[in-house]
């Protein structure tokens, strides 16, 4: 019987944490377009979810200033979403120096309606109407079914970033314009 332990090889040596660290990226420039997106599902505690990340990104990147009337137009399109839509929903940051344009995805291809001028005292409807007053532009689409067989809306509104215009090709909305029913139409 051997009592000897058996020789072992040594055992190489792990690389180091460093060597596979990847460097930080640059925090992207203020005049730089960037977008986030979160996705959540039909549960009334959503919107508040989306209230809390839409304050820490525009946190995040300096535009406070955006924080108060961001806040509460994207409590409104994700409250509805939440409410009417039978599915999850998406809300879509999206800067565009000097317009924020946040964006609300749901499965209802139902459109809101604005209420009654002659119903002040209603306890809903008045979506629209806030909009009209705080957004400096909004409108929507409808979403056509995808491979996955889901449709429905978006509802966007933008900020502009010390009033000034929004840049070429920015939506029509603020109550120019109906929003679009159907699908959006692409000039071929």
């Amino acid at each position: 019987m051997n009592d000897a332990e058996p020789e072992h090889q040594p055992t190489p040596e792990a690389p180091g944490a460093d060597e596979y660290a990847v460097p930080a990226p640059p925090l992207i420039p203020f005049t730089e377009t960037w977008e986030y997106e979160l996705r959540f599902p039909r549960d009334p505690r959503g919107p508040a979810v989306a209230r809390t990340t839409l304050k820490a990104v525009l946190g995040a990147h300096g535009l406070g200033e955006f924080t108060d009337r961001a806040e509460l137009l994207t409590s409104e399109l994700a409250t509805n979403a939440v409410r009417y839509a039978p599915g999850p929903a998406i809300v879509l940051l999206r800067w565009t120096n000097p317009v924020l344009r946040v964006s609300v995805m749901d499965t209802c291809p139902v459109f809101p309606l604005p209420s009654a001028p002659d119903m002040p005292e209603a306890e809903r409807g008045r979506g629209l109407l806030i909009l009209d007053l705080l957004a400096d532009d909004w409108g929507g689409c409808a979403l056509g079914e995808s491979l996955y067989g889901v449709g429905g809306k978006t509802v966007w509104f933008d900020l502009v970033l010390g009033g000034g215009d929004p840049p070429p090709g920015g939506g029509a909305g603020h109550g120019s314009g109906p929003l679009h029913p159907g699908p959006p139409v692409l000039a071929a």
